[in-house]
């Protein structure tokens, strides 16, 4: 007989970044981070064990996958198998709303609806902390698109000690993400290749540093809705982040122009009385924060905006779940 389990993630937004790692092997990071779930942008993943199977068998987006997404998707299925003592390959089908691999957190979403869908197709039952450290052992952040709305994700010292929880709920703040797709290829160098070259830039100490000074005071501003100071920190770090790219060994240099076009538009909206930040992760989309009484002008003007293709609107979104339609 075939269990089958599906689940629902949304990615997510870091506003103090992951960036960097003190054990690659466990994706342990080198700093606390905070983010927001996205609920537009989620991933949909079936997992079905089936003792027939000689091999896993992976689909994404309706395309059987054999390259470095199967093996990494297999390699998180193992982790899972050994949990639930059984041996059984698996059938994956995974869908998202999103772009892939452009610096939307794809990973995040992926490997958090992968984990809580093949624990269930295994029959496991593991509470919201044990699944947000399993799934960080597939991707770093998806453990934090596991619990719902406003995310820590403490560093820990353990693999036991590093899980995120919610610091508050989905309705807690209209907070929203409006991200501007100017690019909707895969990045050329994806953020695991990034997050192991961080110790080759001169300036990963500062930034650690700053990380570490920025967190609580980006906690207190979610947690007292103070867009400004929150604006503030949240665009500084993700200057911070991109930094450390730009000056590792090689360069990573992840904007295009469009991307930069895009942050001195902002800034400049915002010099007029329009209360709109930025942050980018690792890839050229703009991530544009606002509150919702200034979500609809923004993005209006977003979509105006030379070389933006699309905008996708998000508001803080719920924690990865369950849910009854399987893609097969």
């Amino acid at each position: 007989m075939t269990a089958i389990a599906t689940a629902q993630s949304c990615a997510n937004i870091a506003f103090v970044k992951y960036w960097g790692r003190r054990d690659d092997a466990l994706r342990l990071p080198l700093n606390a981070s905070i983010s927001m779930n996205l609920d537009a942008a989620t991933t949909i993943t079936t997992v079905a064990f089936d003792p027939t199977l000689a091999d896993d068998a992976v689909t994404i987006h309706g395309a059987e996958d054999g390259g470095k997404a199967a093996r990494r998707v297999s390699e998180h299925l193992d982790r899972i198998r050994a949990l639930a003592g059984i041996s059984t390959r698996a059938r994956v089908a995974s869908r998202n709303s999103f772009p892939m691999g452009a610096g939307i957190a794809s990973s995040a979403s992926a490997f958090a609806a992968l984990t809580a869908a093949a624990c269930a197709a295994a029959g496991l039952d593991l509470d919201e902390r044990a699944l947000s450290i399993l799934a960080r052992q597939g991707s770093g952040s998806a453990c934090r698109s596991i619990p719902a709305g406003f995310v820590e994700w403490h560093a820990g010292d353990t693999s036991a000690e590093s899980f995120a929880e919610s610091i508050a709920p989905p309705g807690h703040w209209d907070l929203r993400d409006l991200i501007a797709i100017v690019q909707t290829a895969h990045k050329t160098v994806g953020s695991s290749k990034g997050n192991a070259l961080v110790s080759t830039s001169p300036f990963a100490a500062a930034r650690l540093a700053e990380a570490e000074r920025a967190l609580p005071v980006i906690r207190r501003a979610i947690l007292a809705r103070d867009f400004a100071a929150f604006g503030t920190e949240t665009e500084q770090e993700a200057i911070r982040m991109h930094a450390v790219a730009m000056t590792s060994r090689p360069s990573l240099l992840y904007w295009s122009p469009e991307t930069v076009r895009l942050m001195h538009a902002i800034r400049a909206w915002r010099d007029e009385g329009l209360p709109a930040w930025f942050t980018i992760d690792a890839g050229a989309n703009v991530h544009v924060l606002c509150e919702g009484p200034h979500a609809d002008a923004i993005e209006a003007r977003l979509r105006a905006e030379p070389g933006v293709l699309d905008v996708i609107a998000n508001r803080p979104g719920p924690g990865t779940r369950l849910i009854a339609d399987h893609l097969f």
